[in-house]
């Protein structure tokens, strides 16, 4: 009876985590659709995501916390893009990357971009709210800035 009991609190919390977590978008087309349809701004993390030491800190104290979660959810449209050195990407999301790269004058990493997406005319647009990196001070100091941001929209 405990091993039955032990089994469905692992089940139960496996579903749970499974819920928890959030999806990254990883084409900005699609995420423009998606912020479009449920109102939401995108928020576009520019990372180095195997190279970046400044940018797996942040990955670690903010954007891994069940606080940012539950933040996330509720307000933006996650984008991850990504210039990796060692993984794979396919043509379309390197030129994608670079593009909009080049269009926010993005110069390092990590940098997060909050910008309200929208297609007009058969062609993508982005407007800039705001923009941060990363913030010491864990969840609590980094959303402060995020809904700092956010408020002026």
């Amino acid at each position: 009876m405990k091993k039955i009991y032990l089994i469905a609190v692992f089940c139960l919390a496996m579903v749970s985590a499974q819920a928890q977590e959030l999806k990254w978008h990883n084409d900005v087309k699609e995420a423009i659709a998606i912020g479009t349809k449920e109102n939401k701004p995108l928020l576009l993390f520019f990372t180095g995501s195997d190279w970046c030491g400044w940018c797996i800190r942040l990955q670690k104290e903010v954007l891994k916390t069940p606080e940012f979660t539950k933040w996330a959810k509720d307000n933006v449209i996650l984008v991850e893009l990504d210039y990796p050195r060692s993984v794979p990407q396919t043509p379309e999301i390197k030129q994608q990357n670079y593009e909009i790269q080049n269009v926010l004058g993005v110069q390092g990493y990590p940098t997060v971009y909050f910008v309200k997406g929208e297609k007009k005319d058969e062609k993508f647009n982005l407007q800039a709210l705001g923009k941060t990196g990363y913030v010491p001070g864990g969840p609590v100091a980094w959303l402060e800035v995020a809904n700092g941001i956010l408020s002026q929209k």
